[in-house]
This record gives C-alpha cells, sequence and structure tokens, in this order.
C-alpha cells in the first residue's frame, strides 16, 4: 500500500491548474485507489475533464460524515520555484508542490486513512462519503455546486462534513494550539461598472467614468471596517487568553493581533468584514475618455452580516457605480460547542499531548458552502502537525508550497481515531 507521502507526490503530479485543462487525471487516481480497496466510486463530469470522484464507505451507523477535498490547484510559475511546482519531490522531509497544502496532502490523508482502514479490515463508526472536487479555486459551478445539485442522492443520511482549513498546529510556549474551522465568511465577489461620456483625452472631461471609478474603489479600500465579534470568534480570543496566560484587550484587537504573532493570525482576519479592489479595466487608447470603465472587488463578510456589508458598499460607492453580483455565497457556520467538535478535539489530543483545540472562522471560503445549501454542517479539520518555523498560512497560494512527510502521517493517525473505534 502507497505511504500518505507517496499519494500526496503522485497527486501533485498531475497538472489540475485551475483554469486549466481539468481534473480528470487526478480524479481518475483517485477512482483507481477506492476501487481497488474495494470501494464504488462515483466518477463523473461537469464538463469535459472537470471530474469529480464520490465514494461510500459503510459504517456502523447511517448517520453519514462527508470527508470532501479538491483536486485542482491555482496556478504556479516554475520560474519562481526551488523545485518544479509540480514534480511532488520530497526533500529535507517535505513534499514539495503545488497543492501539497491547498488541498492534495490532504486529500493524501484521506485516500490514506481509507486505504489502511480496508487493508486492516477496520470499519468506521458512521457512514462516511468521501468526495473529491473540482473548481473549488474558482467558483465550485463544475465541482461542488454542481454535486449537490446534479447528484444530491450521493449525499443522503450525511449531517456533518470535514474539510480544508483547520486543525493545524501552531505553536505557543510549551503548547500546540489547533484550531478547528466552525465557519467561515461569506463571498461577495463584485463587477463594479461606472458609465460616463466619451470624448477626448485633451478636452475638459464631461463626466469621465474613470475618474469615478478611482474614487468609488478608494473609498472602498481605505474604509476601516468596525469590528465585529461573532460567538465563535469571541470564544477563540477567550481560549487563546486562557492558553497564554494573558488577557486579550477587545478594545485593540489590530494590536493583540499583532501582539501574539502566529496565534494572532487566527483571528486578525476574522474580526471584521473586508473589500479588497482586485482588479481594473478601463479605455483602449491614452488620449480617448473611455464611456465605461470596470472594476472587481472580493468582498467578505461574517456570518450574519451580508445586509450590513452590502448596504455599506453601496454607499461607499456611490449613485453613479452600478455592481453585479460575480459571486455571492452565504457565511455557513456549524454548532459550537458541540459534541462532535468535542470528538475532533479529542482525537488531536489522543495523538498529541500538547494539543490545545480552540474555535476558528476562516476568512476566506472552502466548498462548505456548497454542501450547506443541502444542510449539511461544514467543520474545517485536515489536521497537520508543523514545525513552528513553517508559515502555514504564507503555504496557501504561495511560492514553494510544501507539507512535512511527518505532519501527514501525524494527520492520517488523527483521522483514524476519529472515524474508528477505540
Amino acid at each position: 500500500m502507497k505511504s500518505v507521502a507517496e499519494i500526496c507526490s503522485d497527486l501533485i503530479r498531475f497538472d489540475t491548474t485551475n483554469p486549466g485543462s481539468g481534473e480528470r487525471p487526478a480524479a481518475e487516481y483517485v477512482a483507481t485507489l477506492l476501487a481497488d480497496a474495494g470501494l464504488q466510486p462515483e466518477v463523473f463530469e461537469s464538463a469535459p475533464h472537470r471530474t469529480t470522484v464520490v465514494a461510500r464507505f459503510e459504517g456502523d451507523s447511517s448517520d453519514a460524515l462527508l470527508i470532501h477535498g479538491h483536486l485542482d490547484v491555482v496556478p504556479a510559475d516554475p520560474a519562481e520555484w526551488e523545485l518544479h511546482p509540480f514534480s511532488g519531490e520530497i526533500v529535507d522531509d517535505c513534499v514539495y508542490g503545488r497543492g501539497a497544502v491547498d488541498m492534495k496532502g490532504s486529500c493524501a490523508m484521506t485516500l490514506a486513512t481509507v486505504l489502511g482502514m480496508r487493508a486492516r479490515g477496520l470499519r468506521p463508526k458512521r457512514d462516511l462519503v468521501l468526495a473529491f472536487l473540482a473548481d473549488e479555486e474558482a467558483t465550485g459551478d463544475y465541482g461542488s455546486r454542481h454535486a449537490v445539485t446534479e447528484h444530491r442522492d450521493l449525499f443522503d443520511g450525511v449531517t456533518q462534513a470535514i474539510s480544508e482549513s483547520g486543525g493545524f498546529s501552531v505553536t505557543s510556549g510549551p503548547s500546540r494550539v489547533y484550531p478547528i474551522a466552525v465557519g467561515e465568511r461569506g463571498t461577495s465577489w463584485m463587477k463594479l461598472t461606472a458609465h460616463g461620456v466619451a470624448g477626448h483625452g485633451s478636452r475638459p472631461a464631461v463626466d469621465n467614468p474613470v475618474a469615478t471609478l478611482a474614487h468609488a474603489l478608494s473609498r472602498v479600500a481605505s474604509h476601516q471596517w468596525p469590528v465585529r465579534l461573532t460567538p465563535s470568534v469571541a470564544a477563540l480570543l477567550r481560549s487563546l487568553s486562557e492558553i497564554t496566560g494573558q488577557p486579550i484587550d477587545l478594545e485593540r484587537l489590530d494590536d493583540e493581533a499583532d501582539r501574539l504573532g502566529a496565534l494572532g493570525t487566527l483571528f486578525e482576519g476574522q474580526i471584521r468584514n473586508s473589500a479588497n479592489p482586485t482588479m481594473l479595466s478601463a479605455g483602449y487608447k491614452v488620449n480617448v475618455v473611455p464611456s465605461s470603465a470596470e472594476a472587481h472587488v472580493d468582498g467578505r463578510y461574517l456570518p450574519g452580516l451580508q445586509e450590513e456589508f452590502l448596504s455599506t458598499i453601496d454607499e461607499l460607492l456611490g449613485p453613479k457605480i452600478t455592481r453585479e453580483f460575480v459571486n455571492l455565497e452565504d457565511a455557513p457556520s456549524a454548532l459550537y460547542p458541540s459534541s462532535f467538535f468535542d470528538e475532533l478535539g479529542a482525537a488531536l489530543v489522543a495523538e498529541d499531548p500538547l494539543a490545545r483545540p480552540v474555535p476558528y472562522v476562516m476568512s476566506g471560503g472552502t466548498d462548505a458552502k456548497s454542501f450547506a445549501r443541502i444542510g449539511i454542517e461544514g467543520y474545517g479539520f485536515a489536521p497537520l502537525m508543523l514545525r513552528p518555523d513553517l508559515d502555514y498560512f504564507g503555504m496557501f497560494h504561495g511560492k514553494d508550497e510544501r507539507v512535512p512527510v511527518e505532519g501527514l502521517e501525524f494527520g492520517t493517525r488523527v483521522l483514524t481515531r476519529l472515524l474508528t473505534h477505540p
């Protein structure tokens, strides 16, 4: 049986860049491993080469748990990397390559766990639904959204799910803090348009849409969004205060995030809404004032704050800017505190006695948003014990992305504890 590091390397060698040639080769590899282990994977495509794999591993309870991951990755320029981003090489006990952290390493842990259970004749405590999805790095239209609408029956009986962006270690003194995601910010990707009057660039402008849009974007970019403490983030702050033995000043959270270093990254992007201009397009010639200008903004908002976020955006843009959604997704949240959260934490502590599990809200988004549409509670739990000097968040979409082999092996042991009887 292949090791978790070998599976991770194999997956990385499939160039599944999104946009690109699609996920089919990686999906076929996953389906083969699952079929060889005696499972019956369902393989389907939403478009040519946009491939998803789903399999069910029957357990002792039909109250099913979904473990989902995505097979696509963001682009990587080989010229910027020390090792080729699709080499999957193992150097200094780390697997290198695009997707090592986001999230082929996690997919490899899921596969290694399930293959190991099958080889040892272990039956899971509850039915497991395993989903390896296309298109998470875009909108999920070709992946999770397609799966929950066109293949809804594959998720019958699923009540909870685990996936990326949680369960990783952050070293703090004698402890290792493991944030377990119980929610994530909502997504509001917007296209903004300003219309005006075309004219010669040498003449006084009558109504220059480029200037109108630039002023609006400046207001959006410079806006100081107020702190909004959701219950889960407030619980995280209380936990961090207890772990560090120092009170956290709720009136100075930006300064406190700087003071706490790596621990501060767990809440610095989760205490307020945000909106970042990311794309800008206007005109076709330097001496022509165009009749329109366009921009895109990446907006994120905390659970329960969509209405407040959009109202503020409209005030900042003003009456001359129109907006339309490129992607609008609600901010999902899972039950916390809960017995399932306690199960996740117990599995970590069983493998790492120094583990301190804490609740966490993701600043970005995952396929959990799609599964929330059909009533599945999503938790961020892809367990990794990391070296203190490894910048975990910097690995996401960054160059020289890598994951420690020992971290993958740790995660596989944690998942096995979680999914099987003691």
